[in-house]
């Protein structure tokens, strides 16, 4: 029979012994988990997947964390390029001159059409345009076109040529160097913020050139375009005068000139609706000059 001091000891001993058991096994989890970090393996651990070997090691080398960037290697934000002002073509000395008609060889005839937009008359004049299939180049004036940047849209949209026709329409005879590149420098970067396109061709007020108007206009890349046609549409004569006067003096080459602001147009709108198809059926084909 066993004493009571050799039944503590055995107890002794047992409980030793299992606290060495459970010590070995606490060590041994994370091995087998295979994470990469203590962590990671404890909160990964659980029953060994299909083909996995119970208390083997996984061959492959546990992944070391990827060190954070620094400050400096980072990338810095890149501001947007900005687009760059349109550079000016240069032009000949024959381009800088006022041209007044186009080729005479040739059974064209060029419509102008001035001091627009215009929303009573504009959008008429665009109906019939496009009626007729002709391409017709606006003389805008800034101060309408920055009232009703929709309608120069519109015109670009169609296939016209969007030019300039001065911000304020004034006496370009009676201003300095540095008024005139003011009328006309402010009207071309609203039509190129409004369009994309950049105006190619300039008209004076009234056809009233000036050394000092040719001058910034050639200086801002743009040519003068005159007329060979005049309706004087403008004063309101008549309908029926206004389409006289232009079917008595166009000709191969001829640069009509039309209204579709500055007041009330519709005669001049009413005149087109009668000439255009006249000269149409006459042989006539309408352009834009080129830029």
């Amino acid at each position: 029979m066993l004493s009571d001091r050799q039944i503590t000891s055995r107890r002794l001993l047992l409980v030793a012994a299992g606290m060495s058991l459970l010590g070995i096994a606490g060590c041994r989890g994370p091995a087998e988990g295979g994470g990469g970090g203590a962590a990671e393996g404890a909160e990964a651990a659980g029953p060994p997947g299909p083909g996995a070997v119970p208390g083997s090691a996984d061959p492959s080398p546990p992944a070391e964390p990827s060190p954070s960037p620094s400050p400096s290697a980072a990338p810095s934000p890149t501001a947007a390029p900005s687009v760059p002002p349109p550079v000016a073509r240069a032009l000949t000395a024959a381009e800088t001159r006022p041209v007044y008609e186009l080729d005479a060889e040739r059974r064209v005839v060029a419509l102008t059409i001035d001091d627009g937009p215009d929303p009573r008359h504009t959008p008429t004049v665009l109906a019939l345009l496009e009626q007729y299939g002709i391409r017709a180049t606006f003389f805008l004036i800034g101060e309408n076109a920055v009232e009703h940047p929709g309608l120069v849209r519109e015109i670009a949209a169609r296939g016209h040529h969007i030019a300039n026709h001065t911000w304020s329409h004034p006496d370009l005879r009676s201003l300095s160097e540095s008024k005139v590149r003011e009328e006309l420098e402010r009207t071309s970067d609203l039509l190129h913020r409004s369009t994309g396109k950049v105006p190619t061709w300039f008209r004076a007020p009234g056809g009233d050139w000036s050394s000092t108007s040719l001058k910034v206009s050639a200086d801002l890349g743009m040519r003068p375009m005159a007329w060979s046609v005049d309706p004087r549409d403008w004063a309101r004569p008549g309908t029926g005068v206004i389409t006289d006067r232009i079917l008595k003096d166009v000709r191969p080459g001829a640069i009509v000139l039309n209204h579709d602001g500055g007041g009330d147009r519709s005669q001049t709108v009413a005149a087109l609706k009668t000439y255009l198809p006249v000269l149409i059926d006459s042989g006539y084909r309408f352009t834009a000059p080129p830029g």
